[in-house]
């Protein structure tokens, strides 16, 4: 850890290696340098601690600096870094709201005096750029997937768990949807399991047990990528056929698509722009322009890309 004043808070995170690369690789751009602090939901996601840890590079490259946090889903920590960026001065700050109408005040409080925003994941009002993810539709391609799966493979019969998470109402909204399309695409089907992971411990424990209660489940859906790493390891160390279960998934991470690649548990990933640092060179794109004053959208989709061991070769391994 580098020394750092108090107001300039700095946490160490786990790096996150990512293997995908997707078009030019990752570089700055000449400018002004800018000061940027950045606030996520829980860095124990491997995706989000990638980015952020990509996103230095470039922002450190280009002769800035650059903070990022782990507001492990407290609004109060939230707030709190909220606040400490703008006395620090940063130029911009980049935000996945832990609840986002607790963020609105702060964040009008940075802007008044100067400070860009660009909010991850939410569309709120006190933003320069929301950049987005239709997490409803996301869970219903999730479940559009399960479902046909399950239909081809059990015809339509077949008992089905969720590992979502509602402690973040987006990552709720994903779960919903996932349930929903399941209900609808494969009627015959019986959700008899709903629990919380967003990481591989999780995600393996939740799933150890729901398998215990729920010995004929054979379908799992995934909010994101280190719930279904967990779940595929589950399965893997309950010691019955691989071939019997699916899970789908969205992230498409390293480990996910590794698990394709040796015809494992999951079966489908939604690839979410791309790697960690695809996002990051992506953020890093739109926050040039925040700091250059140049035209902006205020709403910007995120593209989706459904990975499965036919497509896998595009995007694994490169």
């Amino acid at each position: 850890m580098r020394g750092i004043s108090l107001s300039w808070l700095k946490i160490a995170v786990v790096t996150f290696g990512c293997c995908l690369i997707f078009g030019a690789p990752l570089e700055a751009k000449p400018g002004v340098p800018m000061k940027v602090g950045m606030t996520v939901q829980d860095l124990s996601n491997q995706i989000w601690a990638g980015a952020c840890d990509a996103l230095e590079k470039l922002v450190q490259a280009d002769g800035g600096q650059f903070t990022y946090l782990d507001s492990k889903s407290n609004v109060a920590t939230q707030v709190s870094q909220i606040e400490n960026f703008v006395a620090s001065g940063v130029d911009i700050i980049v935000i996945q709201p832990s609840e986002k109408n607790a963020v609105e005040a702060p964040l009008a409080a940075a802007r008044a005096k100067g400070v860009k925003v660009y909010c991850w994941d939410e569309d709120i009002e006190n933003s320069d750029i929301n950049w987005l993810i239709d997490n409803y539709q996301l869970g219903r391609m999730i479940g559009e997937e399960a479902a046909a799966w399950l239909n081809q493979k059990y015809q339509g019969e077949a008992e089905v768990a969720i590992l979502d998470y509602p402690q973040l109402p987006i990552l709720l909204r994903r779960g919903d949807g996932i349930a929903d399309a399941i209900k609808e695409k494969a009627p015959k089907a019986k959700i008899v399991a709903r629990d919380s992971a967003i990481n591989p411990t999780e995600g393996m424990a939740k799933t150890e047990t729901i398998l215990q209660g729920n010995p004929k489940v054979r379908i799992i859906g995934a909010i994101g990528g280190g719930a279904a790493i967990g779940a595929n390891e589950a399965i893997k160390g309950s010691g019955q056929p691989l071939g019997q279960f699916g899970i789908f998934a969205a992230d498409a991470t390293p480990e996910e698509m590794e698990a394709m690649k040796n015809h494992e548990a999951i079966r489908m990933s939604i690839l979410i722009t791309g790697g960690p640092k695809e996002i990051a060179q992506e953020i890093y794109r739109w926050l040039v322009k925040l700091r250059d004053d140049q035209p902006v959208e205020r709403e910007v989709f995120r593209k989706l890309i459904p990975v499965t061991q036919e497509n896998l070769a595009e995007y694994y391994g490169k």
